[in-house]
């Protein structure tokens, strides 16, 4: 048996002293989100929207990067209170006034971060990247841990998964045959119990690409990414590293694909009407550009297939 458990191993290659999360560039430098470019502005809308719907005040969001959405919130609403949670130390180019938190990373969240009243919580993108063991069954059909070396990546089988994880494993994504791989989502779903225990009251909402019981990739999902590319899974700093979530089995009162999410919010990708381009052309160029930001925001085969897990607390 070589390596560790690919918990451990990625869990130190993105949140470690010199772990991927921590670089300068940030995940900007290295992929793109729904939080980046023109999309940015549209989903922050859309979250102010929501926050409205639901009495929030507070926008907090976990795993926020370098900021990108709460920049734009920011932008589009003066006075709500905002904070940002992440692994690394308030960014200089923020604006003025929006709180911010340094995090552990992974599960684990800032000792500030409580008793949270009234709070539109956002976590974008944040459980994809708290790490998880990762099973498969061997030939003899047994359930056995994968261990990685964080520097080459080569696998190996570990101990048969038991207790909780096997518990989790059996009733959210049985595997039986040869090959197929488990993503273990305890840990996901502890994050987020974890998130949920901080508030009072308000409402937390879960953002990711994931997939649901009846839907489980046989071969799991973990993938990496750099500068853009998706590149091979090794725990070594030098990628991302990242896994579709088991949406369904995290705590919430609504799961909503991103499509049906954002159009009852009021997001639309109507093309605005010809005269307008006439009659003010910036104003047409605006919403065309909107227009467009929706589309892809709601696209399927891409954000559009995003889950929104929705829980509201007292």
């Amino acid at each position: 048996m070589g390596g560790i458990g690919w918990r451990e191993a990625w869990y130190g290659a993105l949140y470690g002293p010199h772990g991927f999360y921590r670089s300068p560039s940030g995940p900007a430098g290295h992929f793109t989100t729904a939080t980046h470019g023109p999309l940015g502005p549209v989903l922050a809308g859309a979250l102010l929207q929501l926050a409205q719907d639901e009495g929030c005040s507070h926008i907090v969001d976990v795993g926020c990067g370098r900021g990108e959405l709460l920049a734009q919130l920011r932008r589009l609403d003066r006075d709500v209170a905002l904070t940002g949670v992440d692994v690394v130390d308030r960014p200089r180019h923020l604006p003025p006034g929006i709180h911010w938190l340094a995090s552990p990373g992974g599960e684990s969240l800032p000792d500030g971060l409580d008793r949270l009243d009234g709070a539109l919580v956002v976590a974008h993108e944040w459980l994809d990247v708290v790490p998880c063991p990762i099973a498969e069954v061997d030939d003899d059909g047994l359930l056995r841990e994968v261990y990685v070396d964080p520097q080459t990546g080569e696998e190996s089988h570990g101990a048969e998964i038991g207790g909780e994880e096997r518990v989790w494993a059996a009733r959210h994504w049985a595997a039986t045959e040869p090959g197929q791989r488990v993503e273990i989502g305890l840990t996901r779903d502890r994050a987020w119990a974890g998130l949920l225990r901080r508030m009072r009251g308000g409402v937390a909402v879960a953002v990711d690409y994931g997939h649901r019981g009846g839907e489980r990739p046989s071969g799991g999902t973990l993938t990496a990414y750099r500068e853009g590319v998706v590149v091979a899974p090794v725990p070594d700093g030098s990628c991302d590293l990242t896994a579709h979530v088991a949406m369904d089995s995290l705590d919430h009162d609504e799961l909503l694909d991103q499509r049906t999410a954002l159009r009852g919010l009021g997001v639309q990708a109507a093309t605005p009407p010809r005269q307008l381009a006439a009659d003010d052309p910036a104003a047409y160029l605006r919403a065309l550009s909107h227009a467009s930001a929706a589309s892809s925001l709601t696209a399927r085969g891409g954000f559009g297939d995003f889950w929104w897990a929705i829980k509201r607390v007292g």
